[in-house]
């Protein structure tokens, strides 16, 4: 999500203002295969203002301004976009007030991934080198990046549980109430020795659930795979917090996933799907916009989120799918092909 999307909805009327961005029209076939699907599987994308997406998911081409403040409820009117994420939140958090915005958008089934405040996730405060708050260079030990100026301190509020309730997690309950479908704690690819080792990111973790309100769908995703282990599994499991599988060239595929981290015996299952292998974000920018199109299909990734999906349907869990352009090209057209899939191997 491009970083001036932090205006989305801005303005204390702006939410009650006549909707200027129209609805694509919906092929018949499209309809008829959401029709199809079970309602708990929740489809959708990683955000919603994409220029690109003009007769795909909007009407006609329309400025990512408008669109990032009037783009909701029409992304919410198609029967196959059912869920999508909040990626400004990563950046800054939002109150309450906006949260209540994008619920009053959608209808009462839809749902809302919310990331979490990126000062919750990553260990050290970014300097120079690092202006996202990206860590650093995989394999680089910290100490030899701050000798460089580009990490200068950690990050106090890593793992903050007092942070995260006041900033993240109740002004999302109060904005979204039922709509709010997982809070995701979304950690970038690390060096383990930065967090204590794998050890000591899961006993950090387990101390952090621990401390967050009970009852709320929380969920954690990493994107180092030495991360994944059975005291990771065992911290989440604790506290009802879920895996979110990913697809991302730093992450073994989902099929190896699921084998590290099994689903526990009741909970949803949350799958997104990033980025992929061989490609950087900048680079599937780049070669994809304006995410109008699937320019590099990923099938295997598809085959293997179908089975994680059908499965657990089939044991009568929820399950959200979100997709990123950088995916495919195209989340929405992703989206649109998982779905036949999963329709045909539910219907097999």
């Amino acid at each position: 999500m491009s970083r001036n999307q932090t205006d989305l909805f801005s303005g204390e009327n702006a939410a009650l203002e006549p909707s200027a961005v129209g609805s694509a029209p919906v092929e018949p076939l499209l309809r008829e295969l959401a029709a199809t699907l079970p309602p708990g599987l929740r489809m959708g994308t990683s955000s919603w203002s994409f220029p690109g997406w003009a007769g795909i998911v909007y009407a006609e081409r329309a400025p990512e301004a408008l669109l990032a403040r009037k783009g909701l409820e029409p992304y919410a009117r198609h029967p196959l976009l059912r869920a999508v994420g909040i990626d400004r939140t990563y950046y800054e958090p939002i109150p309450a007030v906006t949260f209540r915005e994008y619920g009053d958008a959608v209808p009462s089934g839809f749902r809302f991934l919310v990331k979490a405040d990126r000062r919750l996730t990553i260990p050290q405060l970014a300097g120079p080198q690092h202006p996202h708050g990206a860590p650093p260079p995989p394999g680089e030990r910290a100490e030899r990046v701050r000798a460089r100026g580009g990490i200068h301190a950690s990050n106090p509020l890593f793992l903050d549980a007092t942070y995260a309730i006041r900033e993240v997690i109740e002004p999302a309950r109060a904005g979204l109430g039922d709509k709010l479908g997982a809070l995701l704690f979304q950690f970038p690819p690390l060096d383990p020795r930065d967090v204590g080792g794998a050890g000591g990111f899961a006993g950090r973790l387990r101390q952090f659930l621990a401390a967050l309100p009970a009852g709320l769908p929380y969920a954690v995703e990493v994107r180092t795979s030495a991360l994944l282990t059975p005291a990771y599994r065992d911290a989440l499991s604790a506290y009802g917090a879920a895996h979110a599988f990913n697809v991302h060239p730093t992450m073994p595929p989902i099929r190896q996933q699921r084998q590290l981290i099994p689903l526990p015996a009741q909970g949803p299952l949350l799958v997104r799907w990033m980025l992929g292998h061989g490609l950087t974000y900048e680079d599937a920018r780049e070669q994809f916009a304006p995410f109008d199109a699937l320019v590099a299909e990923d099938v295997t990734s598809r085959r293997w989120i179908t089975t994680a999906a059908v499965e657990a349907l089939e044991e009568e869990r929820e399950v959200t799918v979100i997709v990123n352009n950088k995916a495919e090209g195209s989340s929405p057209l992703s989206v649109f092909k998982l779905a036949r899939m999963i329709s045909g191997a539910l219907g097999s």
